[in-house]
C-alpha cells in the first residue's frame, strides 16, 4: 500500500523539478529532462526523477506504517 500512496508525491516532485528545469531549457544532466506530448497536451518529464522520487517517497512511507 505505500507504494501506491508513494506515486502522488513522487508524480508531484517529478513535474515540479522537470517543468522548473524544462522551462530554463536544460536536460538536467543525468535527469534526462524532456518535452513529452500526450494527447495533444505537452510538458517536460524524467523518468529517472520519477523513479527516484518515487522510491524516496516509498521509503518513507514505509518507515511510517
Amino acid at each position: 500500500m505505500a507504494f501506491f500512496k508513494a506515486l502522488i508525491p513522487g508524480v508531484f516532485l517529478t513535474f515540479v523539478v522537470s517543468i522548473i528545469l524544462g522551462t530554463n531549457r536544460t536536460s538536467g544532466g543525468w535527469l534526462e529532462v524532456h518535452r513529452i506530448t500526450i494527447e495533444g497536451i505537452s510538458f517536460h518529464w524524467s523518468w529517472p526523477l520519477f523513479v527516484i522520487a518515487t522510491a524516496m517517497a516509498w521509503g518513507i512511507f514505509a518507515i511510517m506504517e
